[in-house]
């Protein structure tokens, strides 16, 4: 079996000196570059450039996930390109979405903090993590926040000691124009209790450059991170998912869907200059569904949910009216499922967090018919949450596979027929993950047969608070290593 290092690179310190500039780029460390081979007849040659850097002569992986259920089990992925939904509409990002707009980029934002290379106790690295990763508290009145909030703005606060001058100019020169954008739109009375300040930053960035990926590579040039993350859809309108249950009801929002709060939801049509305007990069979704204000959700308490009225049949991406939409998946998206070598459905709420990058045109297709993709992991939960209670670990790998076997893609007329293709469990997901101690039920017999086909690997992870099993970046290092392992041999 071939061994390969799965620990982040350390930082260097040499790019915490004070005259660094702010878009000083990890330098790689001197050993040979390998790079995956493209299907030079499949793959637009613009993509070839984009191919993974292969450090440690590894697999690379394109791990598909969403919130913060994969943040501690990234260290597992040594060469990763992460694709994150952008339609959270709960937390810091609802309040931005309610007043500015725009794409949510909460989840991205913690996955760009999270994947900050380690750095020493205080060194400016460390304190641009720090900054970047703060939370205005929640307990506090709206003046108090909003006065914490100006300190920051205006450089006076304690979070800005230890970063560089450059840096923390060119972090509150965005910080600034956030404050600007809010202050066009005061008659919104935009709240900053329990604002995210990452949140705030890379916001300002995407509304600057007008593209969301811009803003995610200038998050990842001043923290000197080389964290791959595409963002399933390239937009500058906010997304809007919704959830069709077997009831006939619909479900408005991430936050209806999987953690709910007391106060309605509707669609509220908002004016166009609201929006930003559309460039050639991106994908008009007309319009926005604005949300409440700041949504307070509590992470630990997720396991304590209201069951839905009835299960989920599918979700789907709508638009301001409430239609439902047919968005173009990220281009690079698409590219790198035909560059990597290891798919993994990760950790996380199914509907909310996996779901909605597979249900796009295009995906099934680049996933079935990857000819570099050896293996396509589903890390199952170690426990079901309000959108799956009752699933068993079949029904995961049934909804992945159906949602990819529908087709999306707007209606045809005229009789103007189309042939769907449809493909077996196997071209979606070749291996399923599961905890030792999981409280989902994991029938191996059923799941390995035939009409499935999956192969099965438990693994033993580490307890959380409540002393349930769960994922940690160990066990599922080790989990993958024995599947390429298992490829190699039948290879």
């Amino acid at each position: 079996m071939s061994c390969f290092n799965l620990s982040l690179r350390p930082y260097s310190p040499g790019a915490d000196s004070p005259g660094s500039s702010v878009f000083d780029l990890p330098t790689q460390q001197d050993r040979p570059v390998e790079r995956p081979t493209p299907d030079l007849q499949t793959t637009d040659p613009g993509q070839i450039s984009k191919n993974i850097e292969r450090e440690d002569g590894g697999p690379s992986f394109l791990v598909i996930s969403g919130g913060t259920g994969c943040n501690s089990i990234c260290p597992a992925f040594g060469n990763a390109c992460y694709v994150l939904p952008v339609s959270d509409d709960g937390g810091s990002s609802s309040e931005i979405i309610r007043v500015l707009g725009g794409p949510s980029i909460g989840d991205i934002r913690s996955r760009l903090v999270r994947l900050i290379p380690p750095a020493a106790p205080s060194a400016p690295l460390d304190c641009i993590r720090n900054l970047l990763a703060y939370r205005l508290s929640a307990d506090r009145s709206e003046r108090e926040a909003r006065d914490e909030w100006r300190d920051i703005v205006e450089g006076r606060s304690s979070l800005w000691s230890g970063i560089p001058n450059d840096r923390k100019e060119m972090i509150r020169g965005f910080l600034v124009h956030f404050e600007s954008e809010v202050l066009k739109r005061a008659h919104k009375n935009f709240s900053f209790v329990n604002g995210s300040i990452g949140n705030y930053f890379l916001s300002a960035a995407q509304a600057f450059f007008r593209s969301l990926p811009s803003a995610i590579f200038l998050f990842s040039s001043i923290t000197n991170s080389q964290a791959n993350i595409l963002p399933v859809i390239v937009t500058n309108h906010t997304v809007t998912i919704a959830a069709e249950l077997e009831n006939g009801c619909r479900l408005v929002g991430q936050c209806e869907i999987s953690h709910p709060v007391k106060q309605p939801l509707g669609i509220n049509i908002i004016a166009p200059e609201a929006e930003h305007e559309d460039n050639a990069d991106t994908d008009a979704l007309d319009g926005v569904i604005s949300p409440q204000r700041n949504v307070l959700f509590q992470s630990e308490a997720k396991g304590e949910y209201e069951p839905l009225d009835a299960s989920i049949v599918r979700l789907y991406y709508i638009n301001a009216y409430g239609s439902e939409i047919h968005p173009s998946p990220n281009p690079d998206y698409i590219a790198n499922l035909s560059l990597n070598d290891v798919l993994v459905y990760s950790c996380g709420s199914l509907w909310t967090s996996i779901i909605p990058c597979l249900a796009l045109k295009g995906v099934a297709n680049a996933i079935a018919r990857s000819r570099s993709l050896k293996a396509k992991v589903l890390l199952l939960n170690s426990r079901n949450d309000r959108e799956t209670d009752g699933y068993t670990a079949v029904d995961y790998i049934t909804t992945i596979v159906r949602t990819l076997n529908t087709p999306y893609h707007s209606q045809t007329y005229g009789g103007l027929g189309r042939v769907e293709t449809t493909y077996p469990v196997s071209a979606f997901v070749t291996h399923l993950v599961y905890l030792k101690g999981t409280l989902v039920e994991v029938d191996v017999a059923r799941i390995t047969a035939s009409a499935l086909g999956v192969r099965c690997v438990q693994v033993e992870g580490s307890l959380d608070k409540t002393n349930q099993p769960q994922f940690d970046a160990a066990c599922v290092r080790q989990a993958v290593e024995g599947i390429m392992e298992m490829d190699t041999r039948q290879c």
